[in-house]
């Protein structure tokens, strides 16, 4: 863990900045927890269907590099399908027109997603709270409609039959088997990197700017300079999980740059535990779980997600994994 000097400007406000001169490894509970979890995913494809589990790692890394952004940088978008939704279009396009590799295609996708949020994050983080939220949710739905009148997305019928190059150019990954120990690396390798970022010096100064900007900006820290790049870190890896779904399911198409999807993101973020390792993961599983599960029910499954937000804000208002957090008094 890492150690805190407590610095405030008043008796009544305080913020937790970090001492850089010590660090130490990651916490046995959590070198455990990693493990187990990395257990259960190469189980997963052999209890469920592979597609089905694809889905589920997508959407974890989806809500991790959300929660990068909201739960340890303070910063509310909704816009993040546009990273998503963006990436999923340039490595569908680039694996179906261009011919690269599934590992080309989804760098290909996730280097959009990243000048993107580079380009969007810009101007956004002029702004704060409420204001910033506008900005990602107006720029978002101009990715949108661009999306929708550009010749090469294919308008309302989206890229389709997104073929899967051999990986290398070598391995082929036509089998959803094979394919999933491949997006099983690219998840799990994402979520360490982001837990990586968000327990570095980095994410320390991030979290002390969460929770006193002002304080942080009279101790001399270039608050916008964390933000943009925070911003665009959570934009790459939302790329990442865009680009890699386009592989999974041969296609992209609207939904995964409409609004809805990011209202779906924040949903799995707070559900399972904004800020937290696992939190995202979690809430990410249960929201595509009941999307597959409670599928025949039509568009009565919106209305059941949003029973089930309402539940779980007032009965766990930190989250599942975050009250979980709390009564173990460990962070998870």
């Amino acid at each position: 863990v890492w150690k805190y000097r407590l610095m405030s400007t008043s008796e009544n406000t305080k913020v937790a900045l970090p001492d850089m001169t010590r660090t130490v490894g990651m916490p046995r509970h959590q070198k455990i927890i990693f493990v187990v979890l990395l257990g259960v995913l190469l189980a997963l494809p052999f209890m469920v269907y592979p597609v089905f589990a694809m889905k589920v790692l997508c959407f974890a890394l989806f809500a991790c590099a959300f929660n990068l952004l909201l739960g340890f940088g303070g910063l509310l978008s909704f816009g993040h399908a546009a990273y998503f939704g963006m990436a999923s279009y340039v490595c569908a396009h680039a694996a179906k027109v261009w011919g690269l590799t599934p590992e080309l295609a989804i760098l290909a996708g996730t280097a959009t997603a990243a000048l993107l949020g580079l380009v969007i994050g810009s101007l956004a983080i002029r702004r704060q709270g409420i204001y910033f939220a506008m900005v990602t949710l107006a720029f978002a739905q101009m990715v949108y409609f661009f999306a929708l009148q550009a010749e090469f997305t294919g308008g309302e019928d989206g890229i389709q039959s997104v073929p899967r190059n051999d990986l290398l150019g070598m391995f082929p990954m036509n089998n959803d088997l094979t394919f999933y120990f491949f997006v099983l690396a690219i998840t799990y390798g994402g979520i360490l990197f982001i837990y990586r970022i968000t327990h570095s010096p980095f994410g320390q100064v991030l979290k002390s700017i969460r929770e006193n900007e002002p304080r942080a900006v009279s101790l001399g820290y270039r608050v916008n300079r964390y933000k943009l790049m925070v911003f665009v870190l959570s934009a790459t890896f939302a790329g990442l999980a865009g680009a890699t779904k386009s592989q999974v399911f041969h296609l992209a198409s609207l939904t995964d740059v409409h609004w809805t999807m990011s209202g779906e993101v924040v949903l799995m973020t707070l559900l399972g535990g904004m800020g937290t390792v696992l939190g995202p993961i979690v809430g990410a599983a249960i929201v595509v779980t009941m999307q597959n599960y409670l599928a025949y029910l039509g568009a009565w499954v919106t209305v059941i997600q949003g029973c089930i937000f309402v539940v779980g804000v007032l009965l766990f208002r930190e989250g599942i994994i975050g009250v979980l957090s709390r009564i173990l008094k460990k962070p998870l």
